[in-house]
């Protein structure tokens, strides 16, 4: 917490201003391996949100940073990026057939999925059904 305060001699008054900045955000990962997948997915606390992308594909070129930017406010649902060319025993362990592809995860099971260039709306209604899901 940062406080700044005016010299009470030289004002005759206090004044103080007081700003809390949280460094509580979600949390992006991006998966090298099937051992990390199950340490930051499988084994994670939090709901997450697996994008499987790959660097050639123009759609995931724009699902990957709306997905960020519409996870950013979020403290409760974290994001894992997986690369298929770098990820095939993933791939084929979850039965990806196209990217982009997102599965989303609550304790190490798979709860929804969606496959190719979503809008924004669906995206937020994936994040809200994680959300509620977890509070309820």
């Amino acid at each position: 917490m940062l406080r700044i305060f005016r010299n009470a001699m030289l004002d005759k008054r206090i004044t103080r201003k007081t700003f809390s900045f949280s460094a509580v955000a979600a949390k992006r990962y991006v998966i090298k391996d099937h051992y990390e997948f199950d340490q930051k997915v499988i084994n994670s606390d939090n709901p997450v949100i697996v994008n499987f992308h790959a660097e050639w594909c123009d759609p995931c070129k724009i699902l990957t940073p709306k997905m960020t930017e519409l996870l950013e406010p979020s403290e409760e649902i974290d994001l894992a990026i997986v690369d298929v060319d770098d990820n095939a025993e993933l791939v084929q362990t979850f039965e990806v057939k196209a990217v982009p592809a997102i599965l989303a995860f609550r304790n190490g099971v798979v709860v929804d999925k969606f496959i190719g260039l979503v809008d924004a709306n669906m995206i937020e209604n994936l994040i809200g059904k994680l959300t509620k899901k977890k509070t309820s």
